[in-house]
């Protein structure tokens, strides 16, 4: 919470103790997933702070500590990795499967993205068609945020009939995505 409250040093300071405090606590503990939670956090923290090899290095650690396989693509896609960020992401769909409901959407979104950063606005649409029937009907945050995401990236591709109509779908997710 300390990170969303600002952007100084001070709270920079407090959420790496955090973020470090919590990662001790959760390897004694022995849970992989939120040991990986916490290096994820300071991998976000890294790359915001331009510390690049670091980030890379505690994403990788978060592989290893269980299926954070999708947590490093981003990372690596935050670093400009793009064909690395791929292979993660390609990675947590395998990994994930068709076992959680809202991660699967949620990977999707950010491979779409990649493959548009890449310049395969074919394949970006192709991911992103798959990722509007995983996500319709899911209420999150993160997927509401994707959508937007997704939005947003396609409307450069105005004249091409299929990224209208992937924004459209997405308008149409995101109304039945919301809290009511």
């Amino acid at each position: 919470m300390a990170q969303d409250e600002g952007d100084t040093p001070e709270l920079r300071g407090l959420a790496q103790r955090h973020y470090a405090h919590s990662f001790r606590l959760a390897a004694e503990a022995g849970d992989p997933e939120l040991s990986a939670t916490a290096l994820r956090g300071l991998a976000v923290q890294c790359v915001d702070l331009g510390y690049r090899a670091e980030a890379v290095q505690l994403g990788e650690t978060c592989v290893e500590y269980g299926r954070w396989a999708h947590e490093s693509g981003m990372i690596l896609s935050r670093l400009g990795d793009l064909d690395a960020a791929e292979e993660h992401l390609h990675l947590a769909l395998d990994i994930h499967g068709l076992d959680r409901r809202r991660t699967r959407p949620i990977v999707l979104a950010g491979l779409g993205g990649v493959r548009l950063r890449q310049g395969d606005a074919d394949g970006a649409m192709a991911t992103w068609r798959d990722f509007l029937a995983c996500a319709d009907g899911i209420r999150s945050v993160k997927v509401q945020a994707a959508l937007q995401d997704m939005r947003v990236r396609l409307r450069r591709y105005s004249g091409v009939p299929e990224a209208q109509e992937l924004r459209e779908r997405a308008a149409r997710v995101a109304g039945r995505g919301q809290p009511r």
